[in-house]
């Protein structure tokens, strides 16, 4: 067994790995949630790369020769760190890829008026990891971001269609939208939003377009692997899926559900 390690600091990643599984089904996966640390978009940058290579290291101790990082936050702050310094050392055949360069590709596609937006959480806002690798791919466009602080707690609160959530929703994109009035594109930059998808779009005006992860993420790494059958071939491929944390197996079985939309049997790991 050689299965696409899918890490995530808690339970967003898992709208990742769902559309992982919709559109590769002969694939196996492990997801590896650190529940007992999360949240990581308050922490250091060197304690947020500290914990996603402790991650990354125990994913190939599991045999995963390749590990997506379906985190924004880890993806912002410690996926080139590991993907230089770590894996030349660990094992140069060995890759590790994000959720943050797939998004940003596929927006510079979209926008006809190169003015975007981003709506995520307050750490990856703060990191600027979105409007960097705008910056590099398309300098010519504009980037405006709205940290949504509340719209991760609705979520694994299961509070996702009430007027609470409508409220905190509507501010925040009107917010985003009376920054630049031209944006035509807007980037949710982060793995727990498409589970507010529907409230987004009813406050979302008709003619802008709104860019979800998961999606993008799946066929990202289906055109990885076609590009590169030397990957492809290590993974093995028995529609498999095992699923770790590191906090209460109990609480991830129950909470998971919400996001993968399936029931889910779980294993307590420690990372250190």
């Amino acid at each position: 067994m050689q299965p696409i390690g899918v890490f995530d600091s808690g339970y967003g990643g898992l709208t990742i790995l769902k559309e992982f599984k919709k559109k590769m089904p002969v694939y196996d996966f492990i997801y590896l949630g650190d529940n007992a640390r999360t949240p990581y978009g308050n922490r250091s940058f060197e304690t947020i790369y500290k914990y996603t290579l402790q991650a990354v290291e125990y994913l190939f101790a599991q045999n995963c020769h390749l590990v997506i990082i379906a985190c924004n936050t880890a993806s912002a702050k410690a996926l080139r760190t590991i993907q230089q310094k770590n894996l030349p050392k660990i094992d140069p055949n060995k890759r590790v890829l994000g959720v943050i360069r797939p998004t940003v590709e596929k927006v510079g596609e979209l926008t006809k008026t190169n003015h975007i937006g981003i709506l995520g959480t307050v750490g990856t806002v703060n990191s600027e990891s979105y409007v960097i690798e705008l910056n590099k791919i398309f300098p010519e466009i504009k980037v405006t971001q709205e940290a949504c602080p509340m719209w991760v707690p609705l979520v694994e609160n299961g509070e996702t269609n009430n007027e609470g959530a409508d409220y905190f929703i509507k501010k925040h994109i009107r917010a985003l939208l009376d920054a630049d009035k031209k944006i035509d594109t807007i980037i949710l930059g982060c793995t727990h939003y498409p589970l507010l998808m529907n409230l987004i779009q009813k406050n979302i005006p008709s003619g802008i377009k709104v860019i979800a992860q998961n999606e993008i993420s799946a066929l990202s790494l289906i055109d990885y692997l076609n590009r590169h059958p030397e990957i492809d071939t290590e993974c093995s491929k028995n529609s498999s899926v095992k699923f770790l944390t590191t906090d209460s197996t109990e609480i991830f079985n129950q909470r998971g559900q919400m996001f993968f939309n399936e029931k889910l049997v779980s294993e307590k790991i420690i990372l250190d």
